[in-house]
């Protein structure tokens, strides 16, 4: 197999005296699709910030794409490739849809603002609405679309289907299949929606107390009720 794009080496991080992630490692290949899951407060927002540089590292190292990233900042990450979305969408509320696309083309052309369009229609339609105009699920898709402008090769996404209506979670879940079809991206998603999220993902990792406690094919996961219940507290239907 080839080089692992993102590598985890016994990656102990957390915020003031308290440990989140406590020998963390973990390996993504390209254009791998990783569900990130387990209960809450187990360390997987934690570790989505670490990779980002959002949080400091204590002991351990993350390789991407071959080179140690351990100690850049999130900005110099970015330039490296890495994408991420947070929880909170972090969109600017008081420009349109596409002026916060402008805002993530870097320095790429106008014209690049199609591949946003492409993946997210619903973006196009919307392209001149504010973004306290738009609903849940569009301010997702314009995170989303936005991180996607600046290339990255691997996405980060938090829970990205949080408090979003059933038919929009099912939208979004088809932006970004097409969206890993066209650019090739790799991506790492934590998410509640276990059915969702692991009917999307091609692999899959359960964290508990800040490290992987399971390790599967995501649909292999999906069938096996018995580890989903001890893991994270729950059996797919």
């Amino acid at each position: 197999m080839s080089q692992p794009l993102l590598q985890l080496h016994d990656v102990v991080a957390g915020y003031g005296p308290t440990t989140v992630l406590d020998n963390l490692s973990l390996n993504l290949y390209e254009r791998e699709r990783l569900a990130m899951i387990g209960r809450n407060g187990v360390g997987k927002t934690t570790a989505l910030r670490a990779i980002m540089g959002l949080v400091p590292l204590r002991q351990g190292r993350i390789l991407f794409q071959g080179e140690d990233i351990s100690t850049l900042n999130p900005h110099e990450r970015a330039q490296r490739g890495l994408g991420y979305v947070p929880q909170t969408r972090d969109i600017f509320p008081s420009l349109t849809v596409e002026e916060n696309l402008l805002a993530g083309l870097k320095h790429r052309p106008r014209s690049a603002l199609d591949e946003a369009y492409t993946l997210f229609p619903r973006l196009a339609e919307r392209r001149y609405n504010g973004g306290t105009q738009l609903s849940g699920g569009e301010q997702q898709m314009l995170s989303v679309a936005r991180a996607l402008l600046g290339q990255p090769s691997l996405i980060l996404l938090d829970e990205p289907l949080e408090g979003l209506a059933p038919l929009i979670r099912l939208e979004l879940l088809r932006a970004f299949r097409l969206m890993a079809e066209i650019t090739g991206i790799a991506v790492i998603i934590v998410e509640q929606q276990i059915n969702e999220v692991l009917g999307y993902a091609s692999r899959a990792v359960i964290l508990d107390h800040g490290t992987v406690v399971h390790e599967s094919e995501a649909q292999a996961l999906l069938a096996d009720s018995d580890i989903l219940e001890r893991w994270v507290g729950m059996a797919v239907h």
